[in-house]
């Protein structure tokens, strides 16, 4: 088994990409990252940490990460085995700062047991998710108010929102990223509200394309506009756009803990697929 790791993302999609696309939906996150450093490979501010691990039999495990983001893992098989053992050592051997983790379970909570015991770091579940796929979008109950794209005029709540979704959904991204995040992705047309009364109530994005399907991510509603129907609206308008624009499915994650949200998009059409965790790690204890 041989471990080898990769300084740009197209060398790493040749070993991976086949793989990956196998099962696109599962393997969303890591392929629709990798494939944006390979097309835009400014969009990460940190080197990309790119790895693969293979036997005589081909492809058995790869790791990417952008630091500070979470490690992402993906394994051929329904466990890492070795491979997470090598994975481990060659991040604590090359110094490469690990915060969390991310994967299809069970694997992130295989490489935190394996990292805690190299590293003596303690962890802790950030997040049960589940991954969700619409390939028909079911109507959403009509609601007050209209879909349309996030300008430059958005920018302050844009930037708001999304600051205060990464602090509500994802414990292991910083908040203080919000601002340059809200930038570049309203530039690049990826940002959609819901509107009602002439002022935003509900937020939702297209993200990470791959080669049949696209994610729908940053979805938020501020408490006060909550209950009200407008993010069941926001991203069945959105999904059935991008379905509209050709793409064969949309992809979203849901956190397990959050009844809502999980009801809310099966009744719009996304179906489940399979669990996802990520896993958290504090300081080491050595």
């Amino acid at each position: 088994m041989e471990l080898t790791t990769y300084s740009n993302a197209g060398a790493f999609l040749q070993q991976t990409q086949t793989a990956l696309e196998q099962d696109e939906v599962a393997n969303n996150l890591m392929l629709g990252i990798a494939m944006r450093l390979w097309h835009s490979p400014d969009t990460y501010k940190s080197t990309p940490y790119l790895a693969t691990v293979r036997d005589h039999a081909g492809l058995v495990a790869a790791a990417l990460m952008t630091p500070p983001h979470p490690l992402t893992l993906y394994a051929h098989r329904q466990t890492l085995g070795d491979a997470c053992e090598l994975i481990a050592g060659d991040l604590l051997a090359n110094g490469w700062p690990v915060r969390a983790v991310s994967g299809r379970a069970p694997l992130a909570g295989e490489f935190a047991a394996v990292w805690s015991r190299l590293t003596g770091a303690d962890y802790k579940i950030n997040v049960h998710m589940r991954i969700y796929v619409l390939h028909t979008v079911t109507p959403a109950p009509p609601v007050a108010g209209r879909f349309r794209v996030a300008t430059e005029a958005d920018l302050g709540i844009v930037a708001q929102w999304s600051r205060a979704f990464i602090m509500e959904a994802l414990p292991a991204d910083d908040p203080n990223s919000a601002d340059d995040m809200a930038q570049r992705r309203v530039r690049e047309g990826d940002i959609y509200l819901w509107e009602d009364g002439g002022h935003a109530v509900s937020m939702a994005a297209k993200s990470r394309p791959m080669n049949n399907g696209i994610t729908v991510n940053l979805v938020y509603t501020p408490p006060e506009q909550r209950g009200r129907g407008y993010a069941t609206a926001c991203v069945a308008t959105l999904s059935q756009r991008l379905l509209d624009e050709g793409w064969k499915f949309c992809v979203l994650f849901t956190d397990l803990s959050n009844p809502t949200s999980n009801s809310i998009y099966q009744k719009i059409g996304y179906r489940p697929v399979c669990d996802f965790d990520e896993y958290g790690f504090a300081l080491s204890r050595h």
